[in-house]
């Protein structure tokens, strides 16, 4: 064999040995990761095992599970007594109404007033967000007897029962900024500041003043509060 072959043969065997040690050693390496890799998995099951045997995650998971039951027991009691909705009644309902309740929130209107079509439209929206309160409407024409044992002389006029007592009551628009363009917001922080409904804890609705904003509900001419 001549040298030059010889020295041909040897270098292509030095290659060969080279690439199969490199190929042993890169099998090498991916059998070590695999075995890292379930040995983590293998922890990992052993982790959440632990997890899901400990005391006191069973325990708060059990606190979790009451109280959501609890609230929904609660929230459907509040649906029986007509809570979750914006309703009208009649004169002949309303003690049952003001009494079946702890919060109850009842709007004395009347058809034909502008002002009273707007307080309509704010107390539809935050029925159902305030299930602790009871949100009633009663047309003051038919309602005689209460009109004059409430005293009400302005419409609208949104009485606040606590108990089955009339508590507090907002008057016209006078404890909104006084102007027809209030949002529904200005609305609801005031009646969470009086103590009839409660503040929502987690708020996934953002401020609909910002859609609101530069939008006003008016009539052609500027209302005042509408008298009874």
């Amino acid at each position: 064999m001549d040298p030059d072959s010889f020295r041909s043969r040897m270098s292509g065997l030095a290659f060969g040995n080279v690439m199969a040690a490199a190929a042993r050693d890169y099998q090498k390496e991916l059998v070590a990761q695999e075995k890292a890799q379930a040995s983590g998995a293998s922890n990992q099951e052993v982790d959440l095992d632990d997890l899901m045997d400990d005391p006191e995650l069973e325990r708060l998971h059990a606190e979790r599970i009451a109280g959501l039951k609890k609230e929904a027991e609660k929230r459907e009691a509040f649906k029986r007594q007509g809570h979750g909705e914006y309703r009208e009644i009649t004169e002949g309902d309303f003690l049952g109404e003001v009494t079946g309740s702890e919060r109850v929130i009842c709007h004395f209107y009347h058809k034909e007033f502008y002002r009273c079509k707007i307080m309509d439209k704010h107390l539809k929206s935050l029925a159902p967000r305030h299930f602790d309160a009871k949100f009633i409407r009663l047309d003051a024409e038919n309602a005689p007897f209460f009109i004059s044992k409430l005293a009400i002389k302005t419409l609208p006029c949104v009485i606040l029962f606590r108990d089955g007592i009339a508590k507090d009551r907002l008057v016209g628009f006078q404890d909104v900024g006084g102007k027809d363009d209030f949002t529904t917001k200005t609305l609801e922080n005031l009646l969470i500041k009086k103590g009839i409904i409660s503040q929502i804890k987690d708020e996934s609705e953002e401020d609909e003043t910002s859609g609101e904003r530069g939008r006003s509900i008016r009539s052609s001419v500027t209302h005042d509060s509408d008298s009874d």
